[in-house]
C-alpha cells in the first residue's frame, strides 16, 4: 500500500492521527491534498495518506482507471486503519475521512460494525451527497448508522451539495455537522470576486477541523 505520513508542527503535536483517502480523479499527492495535509499538519494533527488499489495501478503504468468496486475500496482503507491500530495501539486517537469519494469510503466504515473501535470521528472535505445533476441520488442512506460523529467541510456551491439544498435539515441527525465555506466549489476554490487566496477556503477547512478532532478527543 503506497503511504505518506507528515508529522505535526514540532511543539504543536495533538496527539490525534487523521488518515486522509483520495477522491475518485487524483491520487493521494494531488495540489488538494497536499496543500490540505499540509494546512492540518501545521495544525498540530499527523495526517497519513494512501491510495487505493486503482491508482497504484495508475501510478505504475499512468493508464486512467475508474475507481474500484466499493468492497475493493472499503478493504483498502481498513487494511491502513489496522496498520495504524497495530503500530500505535489501541488508544490511538485516530480520526479517518478524506476528499469526496474518499470521505464517502470513510463514512460508509463508520456505519459498519466491523469498523475499528480506535476510529473516534470521520472528517470529510467535499461530501459527495450525490452526483452532480441528480440531487435525487443521495449518498446518505447509512448516516443514521453512523457510530461515531461526523464532521463535514462543503463548500456552498459544491455540484455534489449546496449548502440550499440543506433548507429543511441535515442527514444523520446530530451526529453530522457541516461546516459551510462562503463560495467554495468541490476542491474549496473560492469564487473570483471574493478576493480571496486561492488555498484560502482549504485552510479554514482545516482548521475546523483540527478544532472538531480536538473536541472529540477532549470529549474522550
Amino acid at each position: 500500500m503506497y503511504t505518506m505520513v507528515e508529522q505535526a508542527a514540532a511543539g504543536k503535536a495533538t496527539g490525534d492521527i487523521l488518515v486522509l483517502a483520495h477522491g475518485a480523479g487524483a491520487p493521494a499527492d494531488a495540489p488538494f491534498m497536499n496543500t490540505l495535509a499540509g494546512f492540518i499538519a501545521a495544525e498540530g494533527v499527523t495526517t497519513v495518506r494512501f491510495e487505493f488499489p486503482y491508482m497504484q495501478k495508475r501510478r505504475e503504468d499512468g493508464k486512467k482507471r475508474p475507481p474500484d468496486r466499493q468492497a475493493v475500496l472499503l478493504d483498502g482503507f481498513s487494511e491502513i486503519i489496522d496498520h495504524l491500530v497495530a503500530d500505535a495501539g489501541e488508544n490511538a486517537r485516530l480520526f479517518i475521512g478524506g476528499k469526496s469519494m474518499g470521505g464517502r469510503m470513510a463514512t460508509l466504515l463508520a456505519a459498519s460494525p466491523d469498523c475499528s473501535e480506535a476510529v473516534r470521528a470521520v472528517v470529510c472535505f467535499g461530501y459527495p451527497f450525490h452526483p452532480p445533476g441528480k440531487p435525487e441520488k443521495v449518498r446518505t442512506g447509512h448516516f443514521d448508522q453512523l457510530r461515531c460523529l461526523l464532521f463535514i467541510a462543503q463548500g456552498s456551491r459544491d455540484p455534489f451539495g449546496r449548502r440550499d439544498e440543506f433548507a429543511g435539515g441535515l442527514p444523520g441527525g446530530d451526529k453530522v455537522t457541516i461546516h459551510w465555506l462562503e463560495g467554495g466549489n468541490h476542491d474549496l476554490k473560492p469564487l473570483a470576486k471574493q478576493k480571496l487566496e486561492t488555498d484560502a477556503l482549504i485552510h479554514q477547512a482545516a482548521v475546523e477541523a483540527v478544532r472538531f478532532m480536538a473536541q472529540v478527543s477532549a470529549d474522550g
